[in-house]
């Protein structure tokens, strides 16, 4: 009688062991470091489930909001981040082919934990967190739908770009590169399905980005500012940017991108994949500054490249393990940095927030505070205070989720703590550890209108014409505004969207209508364009001041002729 067979574990038991540790690891990291900006951030983000938000896509607040369902704190922000690292580690090692993987799985975490950003991600959360799982579980997924193209697959692939369209507008290209290494999936039924399950699974996304105006993708490709090229900051610092997400291990990492088998369809995916991220960001670099993070998604396909190439490479694998584990040692002296600041070099914004936090509150109490021009302050106070806060962007600075969503509402006709860059003459309202100063003062009864917009239609506009043009000022909110509390401005900008002049202007009721904005109404003005000092403006954009605020940002940027 023949012993039945046994099957071999997927994952051997130094693997679990090892992965266990790490997650750990990360776990106790992510309860002991306070929240960088951006994390405090996406938490303002959970605050308010939707479909999309103004800078990313949804999903990051999603994590975020199941975490926070389980644990508070830091931990609550960053639980779902660390189970995602775990399971985008899972993911590559099942994409690994090779049995004898199983001898090396010291090896394998050596690789990957030594990976800069990979390591991050095990505990910050960021879009890029989500990003890296849903690219490790797409990948595997289209490994497997090669092997045997089912409905079922099929679905599942389409489900999964989706998810990865739902972490970042970066995965578009993650996608596009996947498709392009294997142009016979045009011809696939099976493919064309999962594009249509993607599609209809993001359409909630596509229309938020609808009702929202295309918010989203006017900022990021239209509105966002520029400066001129610079090769030391662009090109330069992308090409360091290679280096920095690998750290000591790059020479062999991209090594066995350059001497991988391009024959096996899978593995032609990674490279291409790879390729194209990088050719896209470099040439992107001639254009504007690519943070390291931008670049990010490659660490996938170069971790089943680099543990395949090492599998097969005696060489290889001694120096990627001796300089894997000089990678480990200085990342892991950063992560214990990233608590006591004491042992990092520099001032890091984990650093002494909670301290500046409960030094403002114990000014201020209860009472919101308003921000201005700060996305990073406001949501920090809120988060480690639990009082109301709310950011006021004005002209000089950007639009963010605050400029979309109902916050607004919540501090109008409080008494507020007013924090601005503009108030050097008032008194201090905190010092953050880096030394920086904030001032600010109290307001009985504050009152913004940051939703009114100003909407211009001419096709084109010209300085010194003498012209008369129409504007058309939007009032969305429920009451009618007084005329007298608004004061109106044009700023000019050079070619890559900075303002450098602000002229003051007094446009006319184009009727004889009231001196007010009427409620959820549209009036209609007539300006000329003032002379303005700077030389030769490129573009130039309305803002509305209220109660003597200062201008907002209420209308798009114009191109001059």
């Amino acid at each position: 009688m023949n012993a039945p067979q046994v099957i071999p574990p997927k994952f051997p038991r130094l693997f679990l062991y090892f992965l266990g540790a790490i997650l750990i690891l990360n776990l106790i990291q992510a309860q002991f470091t306070e929240l960088i900006f951006d994390e405090a951030y996406y938490w303002y983000y959970s605050r308010t489930l939707a479909f999309g938000y103004f800078d990313h896509p949804p999903m990051v607040a999603w994590t975020i909001y199941v975490g926070s369902l389980l644990f508070e704190g830091e931990l609550g922000v960053r639980m779902v981040s660390c189970l995602m690292w775990a399971g985008t580690v899972i993911f590559l090692w099942l994409m690994i082919d090779q049995a004898k993987k199983k001898v090396y799985v010291p090896h394998f975490f050596v690789l990957v934990f030594s990976m800069t950003l990979l390591n991050a991600y095990g505990f910050f959360t960021l879009p890029d967190t989500p990003l890296l799982f849903f690219t490790a579980l797409f990948l595997l997924v289209y490994k497997k739908f090669l092997g045997s193209p089912t409905l079922l697959r099929a679905l599942w692939l389409g489900l999964v770009m989706a998810a990865l369209m739902y972490s970042k507008y970066h995965a578009v290209l993650v996608i596009i590169f996947v498709l392009l290494s294997n142009p016979k999936l045009l011809t696939s039924k099976y493919a064309w399905f999962s594009v249509v399950v993607a599609l209809m699974a993001y359409l909630p996304h596509f229309w938020w980005l609808y009702d929202n105006d295309f918010v989203s993708v006017k900022y990021h490709l239209f509105e966002r500012p520029n400066d001129a090229y610079q090769f030391k900051k662009y090109t330069l610092g992308f090409l360091l940017n290679m280096i920095a997400i690998f750290g000591f291990t790059f020479p062999w990492i991209y090594l066995s991108l350059i001497r991988s088998n391009k024959q096996d369809k899978f593995i032609k995916a990674l490279i291409y994949l790879t390729y194209g991220v990088l050719l896209f960001f470099f040439i992107s670099s001639f254009n504007r500054r690519i943070q390291t993070q931008w670049i990010i998604t490659i660490s996938i396909p170069l971790a089943v490249l680099a543990f395949n190439f090492m599998l097969d490479h005696d060489n290889t694998r001694k120096w990627i393990m001796r300089m894997g584990i000089l990678n480990i040692a200085v990342l892991l002296y950063l992560r214990l940095g990233l608590v006591f600041d004491s042992l990092f070099p520099i001032y890091y914004e984990s650093h002494g927030n909670k301290e500046w936090v409960q030094h403002l509150k114990s000014q201020v109490g209860e009472i919101p505070v308003v921000f201005e021009n700060s996305y990073r302050l406001a949501p920090m106070y809120a988060f480690y205070s639990g009082s109301p806060s709310y950011s006021l962007n004005n002209i000089n600075y950007r639009q963010n989720q605050y400029s979309i969503d109902n916050s607004e509402a919540k501090v109008q006709h409080q008494k507020v703590f007013y924090v601005s860059p503009f108030l050097a003459q008032e008194a201090v309202a905190f010092t953050k550890p880096d030394g920086e100063i904030f001032y600010g003062k109290f307001i009985d009864d504050f009152e913004s209108f940051r939703k009114l917009k100003c909407d211009l239609d001419q096709e084109s506009y010209t300085l010194n014409s003498g012209k008369v043009y129409v504007l058309r000022v939007i009032n969305p909110y429920d009451t009618d505004i007084e005329l007298k509390k608004l004061k109106f401005a044009i700023a000019y900008m050079n070619q890559y969207k900075r303002i450098k002049d602000i002229k003051a202007i007094q446009p006319k009721l184009a009727f004889d209508e009231k001196l007010v904005l009427k409620s959820n109404d549209t009036t209609q003005f007539t300006f000329m364009l003032p002379k303005p000092e700077m030389e030769h403006p490129s573009y130039f954009r309305i803002g509305i001041s209220e109660n003597g605020l200062h201008y907002g940002l209420n209308g798009i940027s114009i191109k001059l002729d």
